[in-house]
């Protein structure tokens, strides 16, 4: 299902801007629970870059899974989507885009933000449903290919060893996440894709993402945070 925009011009006061949600720790706090996790320090970067926040006081939680609300704010903020040149009809609500959310919540000004600017997120999406690896991959090559504005690749496909365990309206982002250097198979040539991320190996994913970013910049691209 479609996002569908209800943009239209009206007043300047209509205008919203990206809120974050009150966990968000300032550059240089240290999370203390990742000294056993390989990849604490593209954590701390992109923590460092306002990008990734933790779920309490000095506690990033890295072996939680990974929510759709979560994955939304986390490609606003290292995306750098706002809201600031789009004007409204209305004040525009979570529930406009997606019928599961809730206006209330923390997630709510992320949700809009993403989907106003293209986050290729289903509108009847659970924004606290934990996300599997080949969902999480899937929308994260989608937004780094639209915002990086990355051109179409010729690539001999890997082989998966668990591939019939995908879904295949993703196996072509996976396919390209793994030749971007985003992911890798596991030992045995695994993917395993009905399994559920983490918010470590999320937050991994994409700092990668925006690695690769950073060594291909496409001229007109929008400007990444990173």
């Amino acid at each position: 299902m479609k996002i569908k925009h209800k943009i239209a011009a009206i007043s300047t006061a209509a205008i919203l801007t990206l809120s974050i949600s009150g966990n968000v720790f300032a550059a240089g706090t240290t999370f203390k629970d990742l000294d056993n996790v390989s990849a604490k320090n593209k954590i701390i970067a992109l923590q460092n870059e306002g990008v990734v926040s933790g779920m309490a006081d000095g506690i990033f939680s890295p072996n939680s899974k990974v929510t759709a609300a979560q994955s939304i704010q986390l490609f606003v903020r290292a995306f750098n989507l706002n809201l600031d040149t789009i004007r409204f009809i209305k004040a525009p609500k979570a529930t406009d885009y997606f019928k599961k959310a809730k206006d209330d919540a923390w997630y709510s000004q992320a949700l809009i933000t993403g989907a106003v600017r293209g986050l290729d997120f289903p509108a009847d999406i659970d924004p606290g449903r934990n996300l599997t690896r080949e969902e999480y991959t899937y929308y994260l090559v989608k937004a780094m290919e639209n915002y990086g504005q990355l051109p179409m690749i010729n690539l001999i496909p890997a082989v998966i060893s668990d591939e019939d365990q995908i879904t295949v309206e993703y196996s072509g982002a996976i396919q390209r996440a793994l030749k971007y250097g985003i992911v890798k198979l596991n030992s045995d040539g695994s993917f395993n894709p009905k399994g559920e991320l983490t918010r470590a190996e999320a937050t991994e994913e994409l700092y990668n993402a925006l690695e690769f970013l950073k060594a291909h910049p496409a001229p007109s691209a929008q400007p990444v945070q990173n």
